[in-house]
């Protein structure tokens, strides 16, 4: 039986919960945005491999890393679970507030956030995404590009997201956000798409 979303609906956690398992989406300011079915497998590398190095990283230490799919609900200041109208599922996170944890995922704002950008979901990421994790107060913002291999970087400064940093994916980056964690872009290089490919 076929799943169809009503149009011009405001939707929220509520109605995300009853949606079929298969259907990966998520919910920004009450509106829909499917995902697509399974991403490429250098985004999933890229992404695998970011995770990696922040998982062994941290591990021992508060700070948790995560990798999609895991939903992050971000609500407004105090509003209950099943009104918030933001749910996403960003490709990398750390969190370093086990409050934040539970066990349907996280509720409130990443410290730190990265998304792998692809060509069907880099404008969302661009635009929509990040004046959601503005708004919320994630910290640090990565957009890694593997195609053009360079990285964006948003620093949340006085609840705003300053001027963002664009660096070439070589040698190492801190993340600012999260003591001790460093991204080693030479073990990424591999899994890149091969300038004949582009």
């Amino acid at each position: 039986m076929a799943f169809a979303l009503e149009k011009d609906k405001h939707y929220t956690y509520r109605d995300y919960l009853t949606w079929p398992d298969d259907m990966r989406c998520e919910l920004i300011d009450g509106e829909v945005f499917m995902m697509t079915p399974a991403p490429l497998l250098t985004h999933q590398n890229v992404a695998g491999e970011i995770f990696f190095q922040a998982k062994s990283a941290l591990r021992g230490k508060p700070c948790q890393a995560l990798i999609a799919p895991i939903d992050v609900r971000l609500p407004r200041h105090g509003e209950a679970d099943e009104e918030t109208d933001v749910v996403v599922q960003p490709d990398v996170m750390v969190v370093c507030d086990s409050n934040k944890l539970d066990r349907r995922g996280v509720r409130g704002a990443p410290d730190w956030v990265v998304e792998v950008l692809s060509p069907s979901t880099a404008g969302r990421d661009h635009i929509q995404k990040r004046r959601i994790y503005e708004r919320h107060g994630v910290r640090e913002y990565w957009l890694v590009h593997p195609i053009d291999r360079l990285l964006t970087i948003y620093r949340l400064i006085g609840g705003e997201f300053g001027k963002p940093d664009i660096y070439e994916l070589q040698g190492a980056t801190p993340v600012e956000a999260v003591p001790d964690l460093e991204i080693d872009w030479q073990a990424v290089l591999p899994y890149l798409p091969s300038d004949d490919l582009t």
